[in-house]
């Protein structure tokens, strides 16, 4: 089956005016100016096959929200050629976004001043959504968004989390194949991202809807996305699994044992095993830290049982945010994944 979306080589080139500082500048300013190209997406290639859920991470500025209005159609591309839902996104704007949903976490494509349910009879309207579609899936939102408490208050005096929810059903009120979501926790207490992500989960699992998700909240990408692409100055750095972005970054890893007295955790130690550093972290637990390309977490269990009488263990699991921050640090992602 062809992808649902499919980016090759695609640029994205800013053109940027360096501004001169100071009164004297600014009267050179007006007579001469200077520019320099900036490169926000670097010849990325990419495809996603329909009913993935796929999250769209790197530092600000790395050229995810640009990468995402040429998909929506808002940018045109440089160069390169994208395919999505068997359109050009920017060539064929009008049709294709009758296609498509897109909630930008700052922005609302909800109408300011009038109430939550005139914006979506708007909706409706120049979707062309039926009458029995609209209440079935007005219906299914309430249930799991909880929207219809909402529906008569104009959205400017709505909170965030309850316009994001908003925003969201939104989006998806015409059932469209392909979601776009920029941000779409940001600023959101625990319990409006958690009725978000639930509703996003059942929208792809009863509707199959594609998701590609940008965002700075972690717990979003281990939720959501069995897939994890990693952008940073213009360059696809990663594009697999999170469990694969975790062996090419995560190398050290780390045993937890609780001793059964405090003779034991000294015990422990004083001990030497090839290859393993021991840290106490408490007066009777020792963590035994050692790189996971070389030895099993089982070869050092092994090794520890043998010196040292134990009560519980624990291996301890490096999160996500460990190892995004490990990118956005700079450790390298070695080679550029295409």
């Amino acid at each position: 089956m062809p992808p649902l979306i499919e980016v090759a080589n695609l640029v994205k080139e800013f053109r940027a005016f360096d501004r001169q500082e100071g009164l004297r500048g600014a009267i050179a300013n007006l007579f001469h100016r200077k520019y320099r190209t900036v490169r926000a997406v670097d010849r990325i290639d990419f495809r996603i096959a329909a009913g993935e859920m796929v999250g769209y991470i790197g530092p600000n500025g790395a050229g995810k929200s640009t990468t995402v209005k040429m998909l929506t159609g808002i940018l045109m591309p440089t160069g390169g050629e994208i395919r999505s839902n068997g359109f050009h996104p920017f060539e064929q704007r009008t049709t294709y976004t009758r296609t498509i949903g897109v909630v930008f976490g700052q922005r609302t494509q909800l109408w300011w001043d009038i109430a939550v349910a005139e914006s979506f009879r708007l909706l409706k309207s120049i979707y062309g959504v039926t009458d029995s579609d609209y209440d079935a899936r007005m219906k299914r939102f309430d249930e799991v968004l909880e929207i219809g408490r909402y529906l008569r208050t104009p959205v400017r005096k709505l909170s965030l989390g309850e316009r994001m929810r908003c925003d969201v059903a939104a989006a998806l009120l015409h059932n469209p194949p392909i979601l776009f979501l920029d941000e779409p926790t940001i600023g959101l207490d625990i319990v409006a991202k958690e009725r978000i992500r639930e509703f996003l989960k059942e929208q792809n699992r009863q509707q199959g809807t594609t998701v590609l998700l940008t965002t700075h909240d972690l717990a979003d990408i281990e939720e959501l996305c069995a897939r994890l692409m990693v952008i940073d100055k213009g360059v696809l750095l990663f594009d697999g699994p999170l469990a694969e972005l975790k062996r090419r970054l995560w190398r050290e890893m780390a045993v937890r044992f609780q001793l059964r007295d405090r003779e034991q955790a000294e015990k422990l130690m004083a001990a030497t095993l090839p290859g393993v550093t021991m840290q106490r972290s408490g007066d009777l637990t020792v963590r035994a830290k050692f790189d996971r390309e070389r030895q099993t977490s089982a070869d050092v269990i092994r090794g520890v049982l043998a010196l040292a009488a134990v009560m519980d263990i624990a291996i301890e699991e490096e999160s996500i945010e460990d190892v995004v921050k490990e990118i956005y640090t700079g450790t390298s992602l070695r080679e550029p994944v295409a």
